[in-house]
């Protein structure tokens, strides 16, 4: 007998997915960053814009505080103090 073999079919399938480019995304996406940056900007540079403020001179007025700022002073200085004994003992 003898043997035959059936020939070998070949089978190609090709499957095409098409879908949006999604530059509308990347528009948006960009537009929000620009928009975040300049808020950013104008949130931390609010002081660099006014030369004339120095962020050095602070002056605090304490008032109606009367007798209860008396001897306020004494009163830190023998704080600090304390703390220090207590750090180099």
């Amino acid at each position: 007998m003898e043997n035959r073999q059936k020939p070998a079919s070949e089978h190609t399938t090709t499957t095409t997915t098409t879908t949006a480019g999604g530059s509308g995304m990347g528009i948006i996406v960009g537009i929000l960053v620009v928009a975040v940056a300049a808020l950013a900007y104008f949130m931390f540079a609010e002081n660099a814009a006014s030369p004339d403020a120095d962020a050095s001179d602070v002056t605090i007025t304490i008032d109606g505080a009367g007798s209860a700022a008396e001897g306020a002073a004494d009163a830190v200085e023998g704080a600090a103090e304390a703390v220090e004994g207590a750090v180099s003992e």
